[in-house]
Formats: C-alpha cells, structure tokens, sequence
C-alpha cells in the first residue's frame, strides 16, 4: 500500500471540517495553514514507522504528541471550544494513524 502524505492530509482537513460543521467558514484558512505547517513532520512520522524505523508504541506516543500540538495551534481560533478543538485534533489525527495503519496492512493502531 503507497503512503501518500498529501492525499493523507486532505482527508485530514476534511475530517476537521465535518468536526466543526457550521465553523468551517471560520476554520478552514487556519486550519488548512496548520496542517500544511505540520505535514512535512506528519509525514516523516508516518514514514519512520512504516520502514520500522520506530515501533508502534514509539508512533503512537508521538501521535500523542501530534494530537496536542494540533489541538494548541487549533484553540488559537478563538471560535472553538476546547471540546471542539480536540474532537478536530482527534478526527485529524485518527485519519493520519488509520492511514498508517493500513499502508501496514494491519488493523488500526
């Protein structure tokens, strides 16, 4: 399975979107502008645990990690709750480890 970081991070913007729902039109600029921020460093995560480089205890921890920064740069939109801020970082996120997992060809991390 090819891991694609673009198309990865595009379905991530979209899982923010249907997240904040009647938000977008006040989310869509920052949020686009962070995943793009974020992406070089999402992808090489992705790639170093795709090539065994680190372990799945290893990617998840760091996707922890991912889920909080994107959660912080999230609540700087003043229009999202904390609450809404980190169901977008976790549906972001999710995308990005359900990729992961399925370029594996293993179930979800």
């Amino acid at each position: 399975m090819q891991f694609d970081i673009n198309e990865v991070a595009s379905n991530m913007l979209a899982a923010i979107k249907n997240s904040v729902k009647d938000d977008w039109k006040k989310v869509k600029e920052a949020a686009t502008n962070f995943l793009q921020d974020n992406k070089s460093r999402l992808g090489l995560l992705a790639n170093s645990r795709l090539s065994n480089e680190i372990s799945d205890e290893d990617f998840l921890a760091r996707l922890g990690d991912e889920k909080k920064i994107l959660e912080s740069q999230l609540h700087a939109i003043a229009i999202l709750s904390k609450v809404a801020a980190q169901n977008a970082a976790n549906a972001a996120i999710d995308v990005l480890s359900a990729a992961v997992s399925k370029a594996l060809g293993i179930g979800i991390l």
